[in-house]
């Protein structure tokens, strides 16, 4: 079980404190949003966050593009500090170009997808895909509700995969808590990504935690 906290939902006037948090956390990969106004109706942070957090960290940044032409930024992307870029399948004329355009660079190459984008449109890119992003909400605004119907689609994909012997593994985005997770794990994800769930608790540490537990492992 890899645990993915999304700063997108972190206090960014603490950011520092924040990611030294995470890393003393049982966190494993910090998942950062991109959005650009454009693919998605909101615009976050780009590649001067990533520089920033780099030093401070020693977890695997994952960084969601959520942009248009992302092959246009990979490269930055990958020199700010990245080391998982994942890429909107709806974003991406040439995907697989893109896709080995992010493995050329000593990054895990990603691809995300929408809530109604079914997951066999990613058939033939599962060959060179390190991951999938499957976002069981919206993509745009943290804090959604999980869509239930996202839990058909993870069992669809992990069938997908096993069939073709791939090692993708597949990272759920969207609405995941301490609640929710067990059924998540269930239908067959690998990564979870968490943001509300971590950063509005109290305690965003035992929520981590929570997430991380054992009793969540997949057989």
């Amino acid at each position: 079980m890899i645990v993915a906290p999304s700063i997108l939902s972190a206090n960014f006037a603490q950011l520092q404190s924040v990611i030294q948090m995470l890393e003393k956390s049982e966190a494993d990969w910090i998942h950062c949003d991109v959005m650009d106004g454009h693919f998605v109706p909101n615009i976050t942070f780009g590649m001067p966050i990533i520089a920033a957090i780099r030093p401070l960290t020693t977890k695997i940044i994952d960084v969601h593009l959520m942009i248009e032409k992302p092959e246009r930024y990979i490269g930055a992307f990958a020199k700010a500090g990245a080391d998982c870029i994942s890429v909107h399948l709806e974003a991406c004329t040439h995907l697989d170009r893109t896709l080995h355009q992010i493995k050329a660079l000593g990054c895990k190459a990603g691809v995300a997808i929408n809530p109604s984008t079914p997951v066999s449109a990613l058939q033939h890119v599962l060959y060179c895909t390190d991951y999938v992003c499957l976002l069981s909400v919206n993509p745009g605004f943290g804090g959604q509700p999980f869509i239930e119907e996202a839990l058909k689609k993870i069992a669809q994909l992990r069938n997908l995969i096993q069939e073709g012997a791939y090692n993708t593994l597949i990272e759920v985005d969207g609405g995941i808590t301490p609640e929710n997770v067990h059924a998540v794990v269930e239908a067959g994800a690998d990564i979870v990504v968490a943001g509300s769930a971590v950063f509005r608790a109290q305690n965003p540490e035992e929520v981590i935690r929570q997430l991380k537990s054992p009793k969540y492992a997949r057989p």
